[in-house]
């Protein structure tokens, strides 16, 4: 079959390989529509394993893509719940099961996690993929699949904000407007958040982030990101930022615009260390936490609000390409055209 499979920083081959076979709790997948992440193919290898990975036991190269849809092809014997012909979306986080965050229901908090279409098990840029059937969740009739290959990156929004401390008529800041900063949005929104700031210096994406729903933009470039957050909150700061850049220099002024006893919740994959002022955390009582991609029900639960029409992520797609040219068009638009794509999503299978 063909993939495209990852072999290094900027190095993406389009091979052919041997189809996966089903064993027992498995399903094959036809993948549908794929998304895609710049992040390993600009600087890996960093998630992709150039040593046996624990649970896979895989290397690169390694098949890419992770955030995709697909229908159903065939079953394992001992697999009830899906059929051939189900359209589906994949939850791609390998878990071992066994240690401590697995025992406690914090499977996407492995010691040893993973990910499908990152460190092994194939990947949804590909004709087909073998996966567990714990993997799999139902795509509601009325939601078609290209939609489905977006829930990958709503549920990282979805997840951090229902973790975070916001509840209902707080205000919140989010750094960055990027694919992760409008999935915040989108889960703000669909939450009923009525402050949503947005701190962004591209104009096109600072235009993404009204269209998506935030109720007021600052062009940190131009504005001072505490003053004005502390004018839109009746002097008070934020009650949660959200940070989706992964930038010092956002991150040092984010802080103080946090409210005393606000939280700053960290989504943004950070590329080399960052540093904080813990006098800015003791002095206003602030937190600081961490959020890890997704937990168990947070698919179902964006997949519902999808189908309610609560969310509404349409317009995130920005381009549709062939598997053939997700390099030329895709990777490469994303880095030289990134401030007018929110995603790319790549056709596979196609199908609606």
């Amino acid at each position: 079959m063909n993939a495209l499979r990852f072999h290094g920083q900027h190095d993406l081959r389009y091979e052919t390989i041997p189809i996966p076979q089903i064993k027992a709790g498995q399903i094959k997948v036809k993948p549908a529509w794929v998304g895609i992440y710049l992040h390993e193919y600009l600087g890996g290898p960093n998630l992709c394993p150039t040593t046996p990975h624990p649970i896979t036991h895989e290397t690169v190269p390694l098949t890419f893509g992770h955030e995709f849809s697909g229908t159903v092809e065939a079953v394992a014997p001992d697999v009830t719940a899906y059929k051939p012909g189900d359209r589906v979306v994949i939850q791609p986080i390998i878990y071992d099961g066994t240690c401590g965050a697995c025992t406690e229901g914090l499977q996407n908090c492995c010691f040893q996690n993973g990910f499908i279409g990152l460190s092994g098990w194939g990947g949804g840029l590909a004709d087909h993929i073998v996966v567990p059937e714990s993997a799999l969740y139902h795509l509601p009739d009325n939601v078609p699949l290209e939609i489905g290959a977006l829930v990958e990156p709503l549920a990282v929004g979805w997840h951090a904000v229902k973790i975070s401390p916001f509840k209902h008529g707080d205000s919140a800041l989010i750094l960055g407007g990027g694919p992760i900063g409008i999935s915040t949005i989108l889960a703000l929104k669909a939450k009923g958040c009525e402050t949503i700031i947005v701190s962004e210096v591209s104009k096109k994406r600072q235009e993404f982030a009204q269209k998506f729903g935030a109720h007021h933009v600052i062009d940190p470039t131009k504005e001072d990101i505490v003053a004005r957050t502390r004018e839109l909150t009746d002097g008070k700061g934020a009650h949660v930022v959200f940070d989706c850049a992964g930038v010092q220099a956002a991150l040092d002024k984010a802080v103080n615009a946090a409210r005393a006893r606000g939280c700053i919740v960290n989504i943004a994959i950070w590329e080399k260390p960052c540093t904080i002022n813990t006098n800015d955390f003791n002095f206003k009582e602030r937190s600081y936490m961490g959020v890890a991609t997704y937990a168990v029900g947070d698919f179902q639960e964006v997949l519902d609000a999808l189908s309610e029409g609560s969310m509404k992520p349409h317009e995130m797609i920005t381009q549709r390409i062939k598997l053939t040219e997700v390099e030329e068009k895709g990777f490469k638009s994303l880095i030289h055209d990134k401030d007018n794509q929110v995603k790319i999503l790549v056709e596979v299978g196609g199908g609606k």
